[in-house]
């Protein structure tokens, strides 16, 4: 699987990062949106579309997105399996709507959620607060 993803996104590559980290088989590819050369490595991506919601290629060559594209590649890595409670009908219509939200406005949650956290090509970092002695 190859799973498109905002890079400059806190939150966002947080989970990457942590996901890549489950897949000790070496399942899943990560692609940065905000790499210089995506649209020549993935011309058939709109990248203005893909930064409104993830998305991700199977290996048939499917698109999936949203939170379809969370729960199969955790359950790739065989972890966070309750995240399938989210696809079941009524709570998929729910966690759909919560995720929509989260991604318009995941730049402004990461900055909430994590204020010390800043991002720049494609690399997440935490600020470290001085050291005041």
């Amino acid at each position: 699987m190859i799973i498109f993803y905002d890079g400059n996104c806190p939150l966002c590559s947080i989970e990457m990062q942590q996901l890549k980290h489950a897949d000790i088989h070496q399942k899943i590819i990560l692609e940065d949106l905000n790499t210089l050369d995506f649209s020549l490595r993935y011309p058939s991506i709109d990248v203005n579309q893909a930064m409104t919601y993830l998305q991700a290629q199977t290996l048939s060559g499917e698109m999936i997105y949203g939170l379809d594209v969370t729960c199969q590649a955790w359950e790739i890595v065989g972890k966070h399996r309750w995240l399938k409670l989210i696809r079941l009908p009524i709570i998929r219509l729910f966690a759909d709507l919560g995720y929509r939200f989260f991604a318009k406005y995941r730049h402004s949650i990461s900055k909430f959620l994590m204020p010390n956290s800043s991002c720049s090509n494609g690399q997440c970092h935490r600020k470290l607060k001085s050291d005041k002695r």
